[in-house]
């Protein structure tokens, strides 16, 4: 009785190998999709764009990240989870260039490849890195605003959070511009709004009034990413000064399209995270197919102002029709 037990269970659990095989083998791809946040327009483009890449691959995205962006225990957890699950590749943004680095070794070990964007990570355990060239970004940023001043006044930067790889190089390419011409003055460039467009209203009254920029010391205004560019703006109405205070931010949302649009923002620096989403998810396909793939991909990114606020090709960038991949 015992012997047709022990051979029952060995049957068995060798049916369920073969089974587990077979799935990996013949099903669908799994690709694991997990962005710094779920809250933000630049995510929901990014989520579109991988799920048209998935259906033009014939792969399967599994859309999940945390709500919040200053989640980092939460993101780690969703990454392990993935792991734990064995799917076929995970494609994602990590919230901190250092604090990402062990679970992304955690699932090469586990023979799961990792495709990073938008945000760089550390170490050389990901396949490749799918992104806007943010240094480049930042530069772009810290023309348009200087020539927005004539090349002369005061400059406040509000940071975005400390750790986000992909905005610290948009600072660090604003500073760099900015800093090559001698009429300008960096002001301010140590205060950081958070993750969340309310952190980053308070950050920015904070920094608005301790420059005294209701009075003059403050010409002109960058911030690195769609919540600390709407905390601003609402900090910037709230004081009266929004059109009076050059601003320049970055991402674009359909708020912060309508005060480009009043004047109340004179440039938006605009990534295409429906390209960076579809990029994505097809490098990781092209990983999973064993073809070689690039180390860094640029997916790019433009100057928006009122000039060519209205032009197709700005259109499509900034405000992209999700309904198809998404739904209503």
């Amino acid at each position: 009785m015992f012997g047709r037990t022990l051979r029952f269970a060995l049957v068995l659990v060798a049916t369920l190998l073969l089974l587990s095989c077979n799935r990996k083998e013949g099903g669908a791809k799994k690709i694991a999709v997990i962005p710094k946040g779920t809250t933000h327009e630049f995510w929901k483009a990014v989520h579109a764009g991988a799920v048209k890449a998935s259906r033009e691959i014939g792969v399967e995205v599994v859309w999940k990240g945390p709500l919040a962006e200053d989640d980092l225990k939460g993101q780690i957890d969703v990454v392990q989870s993935f792991v734990a699950q064995g799917v076929s590749g995970i494609v994602l943004a990590p919230l901190n260039d250092k604090a990402l680095e062990k679970p992304v070794e955690g699932a090469a070990k586990a023979n799961i490849p990792v495709v990073i964007f938008d945000s760089d990570l550390a170490g050389n355990a990901h396949k490749s890195f799918v992104a806007t060239d943010n240094l480049a970004a930042g530069r772009l940023a810290g023309e348009k605003l200087a020539a927005l001043l004539g090349q002369k006044g005061k400059i406040a930067v509000l940071r975005y959070q400390e750790g986000s790889a992909s905005t610290q190089k948009r600072e660090e390419g604003f500073l760099e511009a900015v800093r090559k011409m001698p009429d300008i003055k960096v002001v301010s460039d140590n205060q950081y709004g958070g993750a969340t467009t309310e952190s980053a209203f308070e950050k920015s009254e904070s920094l608005l009034a301790a420059q005294n920029a209701g009075s003059g010391g403050v010409d002109g205004v960058f911030c690195p990413n769609e919540s600390t560019t709407f905390g601003m703006l609402l900090a910037l109405r709230k004081a009266g000064l929004a059109g009076k205070i050059k601003f320049v931010g970055f991402d674009a949302s359909e708020k912060l399209v309508g005060a480009l649009r009043d004047g109340h923002v004179d440039a938006l620096i605009v990534q295409d995270p429906f390209k960076i989403g579809y990029e994505a998810v097809r490098t990781m396909a092209e990983v999973l197919a064993g073809k070689p793939v690039q180390p860094r991909i640029d997916t790019g990114a433009v100057v928006v102002d009122k000039a060519n606020l209205d032009k197709p090709e700005t259109k499509a960038i900034v405000a992209p029709d999700l309904a198809p991949w998404l739904g209503k």
